[in-house]
């Protein structure tokens, strides 16, 4: 079930920073080119609407169209001035029409004295669109002309859609300019995180690196619950050497007899579970010793029918040891009565189900998704926690296909349900 082989962990960075970094400039790189689109066609819409506004609003184009006796003067007197404004402005085409809409000037003078193509509105009112007319599909703006309160014709300025789109090369330059920076930038960090994370790792793969970090904290609690237990047990010998000093024999016998008969008990619990694994019995041994110096009752169930996980030793313990922990700190932090609970059973589908709980104040709901992701403790005395221990113990479950959870309410309580060879 261990995951030996494959990429370092330093190419696993480089490679996830990597498609992180690609990812992003591609949404960038979109979103600008969509920005650009949409100022394009703005600034489109902008200018053809000021040059119409501005044409419908000369008095010589409302003074042509109110006082030529037929479209010929009209256009004689209009169509020079819509060929400049082309000629000066951003602008592909002005048409100037009466008030029926028939063209009086246009780019190509075949087309003069024919309807406009496009929409003229009901109403003397501003109206932009786009519309495929003579000149290919186009953005355009029309714009009534009135004289003495009527209604006497009409300016209609345009941009083909093919000029919009040419402006927007130099945005689209700028954008995969923009983009590959972006990528250059993002792969320089990444390689630099790859050599930090090799220098420091090596090229062990992510799983060995896990089981390193497993082994570490097996070590550790198993260091801490030993060291508890030595302290206890030597506590317990100047005590009785004292009574001995004293005369006290019996009390001295009934002292050390009870630590060796609750010792013992717990042993047998622990090896006719577990074939006689001693790392378990040792761990549950001395952090029963670790939680008494505390002030904690730790209360361990044992199913005798449970049957064993797929664990390894070192990651029983690095699962065992770190949910212990954390329910510690908890329950050391609380209000009296203080506990923590181990349970271990056999779950309907034959799985390993294991369960610790602590009489701690709880986490906060805020919190209670996130405990894993940052490792976060459930003692009350804030979010530090233990750095990698629930991380790491999440890690140990998911790595042979387990669960764990984190209950509501209280006590707070870890249930962990691990697959096992009849499961």
């Amino acid at each position: 079930m261990r995951r030996s082989e494959g990429r370092s962990a330093a190419s696993r960075v480089f490679l996830a920073l990597s498609a992180a970094v690609v990812v992003t400039a591609l949404l960038t790189s979109g979103l600008l080119l969509l920005e650009s689109q949409r100022s394009a066609r703005a600034e489109a819409e902008r200018v053809t609407h000021a040059v119409a506004q501005t044409l419908a609003d000369s008095p010589d184009v409302r003074e042509a169209l109110t006082d030529a006796g037929d479209g010929v003067d009209a256009t004689a007197l209009l169509q020079p001035v819509a060929t400049a404004v082309v000629a000066d402005a951003p602008v592909d085409f002005v048409t100037i029409m009466d008030a029926d809409g028939i063209r009086v000037t246009h780019p190509d003078p075949d087309e003069i004295g024919r309807p406009y193509l496009g929409t003229v509105p009901d109403s003397p009112r501003l109206l932009t669109e786009e519309f495929t007319g003579t000149l290919g599909p186009s953005l355009r703006t029309i714009v009534p002309v009135e004289s003495a309160g009527r209604l006497v014709g009409w300016v209609a300025v345009g941009v083909t859609v093919e000029t919009v789109s040419a402006a927007l090369v130099p945005r689209l330059l700028a954008t995969l300019g923009i983009g590959a920076a972006l990528v250059v930038a993002g792969v320089a960090g990444a390689l630099f995180a790859r050599r930090f994370t090799r220098r420091v790792a090596g090229d062990l793969p992510a799983g060995q690196i896990r089981d390193t970090l497993a082994a570490a904290e097996s070590m550790r609690t198993l260091g801490e619950a030993l060291r508890a237990q030595t302290h206890e047990h030597g506590n317990r010998l100047h005590a009785a050497v004292a009574l001995l000093e004293l005369g006290r024999t019996d009390e001295a016998i009934e002292l050390l007899s009870e630590s060796a008969q609750r010792s013992q008990t717990l042993v047998d619990q622990v090896t006719a579970r577990t074939d006689g694994d001693p790392t378990v019995a040792a761990l549950l041994l001395g952090k029963t010793s670790q939680a008494a110096e505390r002030g904690v009752e730790l209360i361990v169930d044992l199913d005798p029918g449970a049957p064993s996980s797929l664990l390894s030793p070192i990651d029983q313990v690095a699962l065992v040891g770190n949910l212990l922990d954390n329910a510690l700190d908890a329950a050391a932090g609380g209000e009296e009565p203080r506990w923590v609970r181990v349970r271990v059973s056999r779950t309907s589908e034959s799985e390993l189900l294991l369960e610790v709980a602590d009489s701690g104040p709880g986490i906060p709901s805020p919190l209670r998704e996130r405990v894993f992701e940052r490792g976060f403790s459930t003692k009350p005395a804030g979010a530090e926690g233990r750095g990698v221990g629930l991380s790491l113990a999440r890690s140990v479950v998911d790595d042979i296909g387990g669960s764990l959870t984190l209950s509501d309410g209280s006590p707070t309580t870890f249930r962990i349900v691990l697959p096992t060879e009849a499961s």
